[in-house]
């Protein structure tokens, strides 16, 4: 088991239930992906440069998480008009889920504090959470650094899914 920030939920511990809808409208609860592994990844804000990068790579990667019977969902606070507008420009074929309350960020201990050119603000930090299909958190990465890190993902589920 790895190391988690303070408030962020251990590796082998119950993921926090969330409902958060998608850019289409339909609500998504942990219990939604009962019986397939999730990607749950939190992210920033929409269309900014390292937020892209991550959604085209987990859309890159996404026939071979769905072979392992993994969705790969990222939320983030934007409204659903921005989620739209930034799978559609992006051609991301990720799930969007927003979370503009900043609900599922908090159960999860993503919305923090984050230093940014020396100020302190609240913000996502940007993380990732590899959930089983009982619903038990498997990896958790935070922070993240974007480059590599859907493959590394990856990596953790093809490991855990033939074990």
């Amino acid at each position: 088991m790895s190391v988690t920030p303070a408030g962020m939920p251990a590796e082998g511990s119950p993921a926090p239930d969330f409902a958060l809808a998608d850019k289409d409208g339909t609500t998504h609860t942990l219990q939604s992906f009962n019986g397939r592994w999730l990607v749950l990844y939190f992210y920033p804000r929409a269309n900014t440069p390292g937020c892209t990068r991550e959604g085209k790579d987990f859309t890159d990667l996404l026939p071979r998480f769905e072979a392992l019977g993994c969705t790969v969902a990222g939320v983030s606070p934007d409204s659903l008009k921005s989620l739209c507008n930034f799978a559609q420009k992006q051609e991301l074929a990720v799930t969007l889920l927003s979370d503009k309350e900043k609900d599922a960020a908090s159960a999860y201990g993503v919305y923090r504090m984050k230093k940014s050119y020396g100020k302190e603000s609240p913000g996502i930090v940007r993380s990732t959470f590899l959930i089983d299909p009982a619903g038990i958190l498997r990896r958790v990465w935070s922070p993240v650094t974007v480059d590599g890190h859907a493959a590394a993902v990856l990596d953790a589920l093809e490991l855990l899914a033939d074990s």
